[in-house]
């Protein structure tokens, strides 16, 4: 198995978990260091000067193979998929991975008629219904293919359309075959149910939520029958994984028969959140419970297993003040680099176009966190917030909100088919630090966490004395708070010049950088 690399020192202590989410001290509020509106420029006054401070990336390190699908996000089919130029923001964020038709909606979910279920199968964990023109065709045509995005579909486990039983196999395999024989969409990810663990998800079996039911059920039933449905490209059956459930992966995973295994994680409630947790420790809990899932694959004998993060965000609904901010735009960044580092091969963000939520709706809008917006919600392209009364603020369709110009810096540093590679960090407490190969050089993606200084990050390659240098982009607080005045910035780029012995990053409060060199 290839070594797991880390961007810093890490101990994680005293995990409570609750639902799909790392309860990682998510109640412990406390105030953000205060600071200016608009912070220092890369080149101004107040930048830290540590002696001995610095990030070494090691080459020899050589860690796991780079996926670009780790750049993802998924789609719901109650949104309208059908406006113009919604493949553009995923585009211009730089994605390449989506999964349909949603999360909760998908046990309740009948793709042929592009409906729900009847009854209760029709409502439920406030999910919204499948707009009409919301067809799996009209998804492939509108978005996944203008937008060249690999997709994963969430097939119906839980509910029959006559919402009386489980649903049955053969409404999956017809899926797989419209899918990759009739239409040649080559679908090559398929997980059976969502969160089929928690008692939120819809579940009409014998035995609502049992592992062994589930594993039995998938192995006989789905999965051969799914796999014959794409006789001539092969494709990837997931089970659902649970980081908290102590029976459900172990059971499954002994049990069923299954390519690829799929996780979702989110480290706080969107009742109550905070900014410190989230950048730092919330980011640690992913890697944490990464590895216990490759723990308990290993313990079942399946350790090689594909993990596929098929949901990930920074809250469980509702929407909170976090959803908008800078904050939630370096946790994203620095996941993307966990992901990297762990070999995770493919990652979807919840959502792409999903929802928005005012304060009237109970999230977290404390003035201890960072932010300007009035709204929050799971998107990361705008849903044009006025059109649908969520906030008095006018933010057009699509505009890539601050996660999403996040993911657009991040897919400079991810290309696929390169390598990671080990990056530490000394005497720096506030930065972290991620590596890989990249095109026959190197690509850095750095963070500095630190809300209020500028921090000069002097970064040597162990092994080479010098370097034609490289582009550059970056994204930070100060772009951020444009949007304070209702003005959405992207990143800034510019150039890195050659460089021998090292070279030095300027990194303003509150930023992501990735450094391309060779």
């Amino acid at each position: 198995m290839a070594p797991s690399l880390s961007a810093t020192t890490r101990s994680l202590q005293h995990l409570a978990f609750a639902g799909v989410v790392i309860a990682l001290c998510a109640a412990c509020r406390g105030p953000n260091p205060s600071g200016s509106a608009i912070p220092l420029s890369p080149a101004g006054h107040g930048a830290r000067h540590l002696s001995q401070s610095s990030v070494v990336v090691n080459p020899a390190q050589i860690g796991p193979q780079v996926s670009s699908e780790v750049l993802g996000a998924d789609e719901n089919v109650w949104f309208d998929i059908t406006f113009p130029g919604l493949a553009k923001s995923f585009v211009q964020a730089g994605l390449t991975a989506t999964r349909w038709p949603g999360g909760h909606g998908a046990d309740r979910y009948h793709w042929k008629s592009n409906t729900y279920g009847i009854g209760v199968c029709s409502t439920g964990f406030k999910i919204g219904k499948p707009y009409p023109k919301s067809t799996f065709d009209n998804f492939m045509q509108d978005i996944a293919i203008p937008a060249h995005l690999d997709v994963a579909i969430t097939v119906n486990y839980g509910s029959n359309p006559k919402c009386t039983a489980g649903d049955k196999s053969d409404e999956a395999a017809d899926w797989v075959k419209y899918a990759n024989v009739t239409k040649g969409y080559h679908v090559t990810w398929w997980t059976v149910g969502n969160e089929q663990y928690s008692p939120d998800s819809l579940d009409l079996r014998s035995m609502p939520h049992d592992p062994t039911q589930y594993a039995q059920t998938v192995s006989t039933d789905y999965y051969h029958k799914m796999k014959a449905a794409s006789p001539l490209l092969p494709i990837n059956v997931c089970v659902d994984a649970s980081i908290k459930s102590k029976t459900w992966d172990p059971t499954v995973f002994s049990q069923a028969t299954f390519d690829c295994v799929e996780v979702h994680f989110y480290p706080q409630k969107g009742q109550s959140v905070n900014d410190t947790f989230l950048l730092n420790n919330g980011v640690k809990g992913f890697t944490y419970s990464i590895n216990v899932i490759k723990g308990q694959l290993s313990a079942a004998g399946k350790g090689a297993t594909p993990i596929y993060v098929g949901e990930i965000g920074s809250a469980l609904p509702p929407g909170d003040k976090q959803n908008m901010s800078i904050t939630q735009a370096l946790y994203a960044g620095q996941i993307i680099g966990e992901m990297v580092n762990d070999g995770i091969p493919r990652a979807t963000w919840h959502s792409a176009f999903g929802d928005c939520d005012p304060p009237s709706k109970g999230g977290d809008f404390s003035k201890y966190l960072y932010g300007w917006q009035d709204f929050g919600g799971t998107m990361i392209f705008s849903i044009g917030t006025t059109r649908v009364g969520c906030s008095t603020t006018k933010v057009k369709l699509g505009t890539l909100m601050p996660t999403a110009t996040a993911f657009e810096v991040a897919s400079h540093f991810v290309r696929n088919g390169e390598h990671a590679l080990g990056a530490s960090v000394v005497g720096m407490p506030d930065i972290r630090a991620y590596a890989s190969t990249y095109n026959g050089g190197y690509a850095l993606m750095l963070f500095n966490l630190n809300e209020t200084a500028t921090e000069n990050v002097p970064v040597t390659i162990t092994g080479k004395t010098s370097g034609t240098g490289g582009p550059m982009w970056w994204y930070d607080k100060k772009r951020y708070d444009w949007s304070k005045r209702d003005k959405w910035k992207g990143p800034l780029s510019s150039t890195l010049a050659s460089w021998q012995n090292s070279f030095t990053v300027v990194m303003p409060p509150w930023s992501m950088v990735v450094v391309q060199t060779n």
